[in-house]
């Protein structure tokens, strides 16, 4: 997290913590790429989500159509 904030150099880093510095570049790199890959995976499950959403709404609607024009036949009354 210290060498992501960028509050010290990687010197400093290196010396409080006690790590070669291309250590503390390779756990900068990882940490961001898992930060990037946390923020698109939620992206691609709210997209999920929304199209699943989208499908049974349409499905519902459809459900009602049917419905609809059963009970509009059986009535006599929109002939």
């Amino acid at each position: 997290m210290a060498a992501i904030k960028g509050n010290q150099t990687q010197a400093q880093l290196c010396s409080e913590f006690g790590v070669h510095a291309t250590q503390i570049t390779n756990w900068k790199k990882q940490a961001i790429d898992a930060i990037k890959d946390s923020f698109s995976q939620r992206q691609k499950h709210k997209h999920l989500e929304q199209s699943e959403l989208i499908d049974e709404l349409y499905k519902q609607i459809g459900q009602q159509k049917v419905e609809i024009d059963w009970l509009k036949k059986k009535s006599g009354y929109f002939d």
